[in-house]
C-alpha cells in the first residue's frame, strides 16, 4: 500500500459537499489520505451551516476555503490518486487534465445550497450531505486498494458513490 494518497474532491461551487468531504477524510483517513477541494464556479464563501456541522464532529476546519480548480494546475500542486466529482453539474464537464492520470470516480450529492426554505430545512440539507459523505468516504476507506488495478479500482470508487446509509 502507498503511504499516501491524494484525493481532490470536486463540486461546483466548493461551498459545502467537497469542503466537508475533505475535512471528512483528512481525519477519518488517519494520515494515509490526503483530501483536498476545489469546484468550478466557486462561490467564495463556505456554507455557514457545513462549517457550523464540522465544528460540532470537532473536524478540521482551519484553511477551508471556496476554490477555483485552476489552484491545482501549478507545478506545486500535488498529484492526485483519486478525483471524485461530488456534483452532477461538474461529473461530466471539461476539467484539467491534473498530472497523475488518478482514478476519477461520480459520488452524486444533492447540493445544499440549492435548498432554499426556513433555517431548519437548510440545515437538514447540509446534515444529509454529512451523512451521506460519512458513509461513502468510510466504504472507500476500507477497500483493499493495493489488490486492484486501475481499472477494477476506478470501478470500486464508483460503486461507492451509490452506497446510501442503512
Amino acid at each position: 500500500m502507498k503511504n499516501t494518497y491524494n484525493v481532490l474532491f470536486l463540486c461546483n461551487r466548493n461551498s459545502a459537499r467537497s469542503i466537508m468531504a475533505e475535512s471528512l477524510l483528512n481525519r477519518m483517513g488517519e494520515g494515509h489520505f490526503k483530501a483536498w477541494s476545489a469546484g468550478a464556479r466557486p462561490s467564495g464563501v463556505v456554507n455557514p451551516h457545513a462549517l457550523q456541522l464540522l465544528r460540532e464532529h470537532d473536524l478540521p476546519t482551519q484553511g477551508l476555503h471556496s476554490k477555483h480548480w485552476s489552484e491545482f494546475e501549478t507545478p506545486q500542486a500535488p498529484v492526485f490518486d483519486f478525483i471524485i466529482t461530488l456534483c452532477d453539474k461538474v461529473s461530466g464537464e471539461a476539467r484539467p487534465d491534473w498530472p497523475g492520470h488518478g482514478v476519477s470516480a461520480h459520488w452524486s450529492i444533492e447540493d445544499p445550497a440549492e435548498v432554499f426554505g426556513d433555517e431548519a430545512a437548510c440545515r437538514e440539507a447540509v446534515h444529509h450531505a454529512f451523512r451521506l459523505l460519512t458513509h461513502r468516504i468510510g466504504i472507500f476507506l476500507s477497500l483493499p486498494f493495493s489488490h486492484f488495478d486501475h481499472m477494477a479500482l476506478h470501478e470500486e470508487v464508483t460503486r461507492v458513490g451509490s452506497e446510501r446509509p442503512g
